[in-house]
């Protein structure tokens, strides 16, 4: 396994002000990237794919004047090549993960079809991808993720009284058990330890405390992951992922962004229990 001491030290302190972060996904993707093995590159393109994930969607609703995300780690060109590969049958030098040519190649049915929205199927597709990678931190962390979005659904389904099923990612247990019980917490409580605090931030009438309390949880969930992960790649997937939810607050809102998630930082520190042996 390699160690990245240089980076981890150098990494700056995730406490945006007011006005703009001081370090983007962008910065980590320009000045991080090239440092990383090219095994821990495969792991944090993981990350990176949602950007590609957005603009394929652009790209084939809309076609060449798009709006691209340069965070993607494929081109536009790259995305044209991809379709143009799968319009003519071409297997051949394919660049972009397959499951994105099998999303290309059923995109017009699902336009027709309208059973489901394409992001959820391309969604669908990304966990199970993922899902296929080695690494015990981010097999951890994409299932813990498309639980906590398969719960929201659910209970949200259950509160307007339609068939959730359709809409849950994945083909698991707890999959089958969102879809299918009747128990108040689905009988997830004694497997899925954030279970109650999902249901409990699902009950919340603020849509902005319901988002900001979800990456509450996705932080909390990321430190306590990491916490023995000093130098490790994990600890930098952490960093980005945690890096992105900051960057995400200060887009929605300026001038609140910053004070909003200083915030959320804040209930962390007074929520989370330093454990006993690191109490001077």
């Amino acid at each position: 396994m390699r160690h990245y001491y240089n980076l981890v030290a150098g990494m700056p302190d995730l406490s945006p002000d007011d006005a703009k972060l001081t370090f983007t996904v962008a910065d980590f993707k320009a000045d991080y990237w090239p440092q990383l093995s090219a095994s821990d590159r495969k792991l944090v393109t993981l990350f990176f794919l949602k950007y590609d994930h957005r603009n394929l969607l652009a790209f084939l609703e809309k076609g060449e004047d798009a709006p691209f995300d340069e965070r993607a780690m494929y081109s536009r060109q790259d995305l044209a090549e991809a379709v143009e590969k799968v319009k003519i049958g071409d297997e051949q030098g394919r660049k972009l993960p397959a499951y994105f040519y099998d999303f290309i190649s059923t995109y017009s049915e699902l336009e027709e079809i309208q059973e489901r929205l394409p992001e959820d199927v391309l969604s669908a597709a990304y966990y199970n991808y993922a899902g296929s990678f080695k690494n015990r931190f981010t097999a951890d962390w994409f299932g813990f993720s498309r639980n906590v979005n398969n719960i929201m659904i659910a209970l949200t389904g259950r509160k307007y009284g339609f068939a959730a099923a359709p809409y849950l990612v994945g083909q698991d247990e707890v999959t089958e058990a969102l879809a299918t019980s009747g128990a108040r917490d689905f009988g997830l409580t004694a497997e899925l330890d954030y279970m109650e605090d999902v249901m409990r931030i699902h009950d919340m009438t603020d849509p902005v405390e319901k988002e900001r309390k979800l990456d509450l949880l996705k932080w909390e969930w990321l430190e306590n992951h990491t916490f023995f992960c000093y130098f490790s790649i994990e600890r930098l997937f952490a960093f980005l992922v945690q890096l992105d939810i900051i960057e995400r607050w200060t887009s929605i809102d300026k001038e609140r962004g910053g004070k909003v998630f200083r915030d959320l930082v804040e209930h962390l520190k007074n929520e989370v229990e330093i454990p006993q042996e690191f109490k001077k």
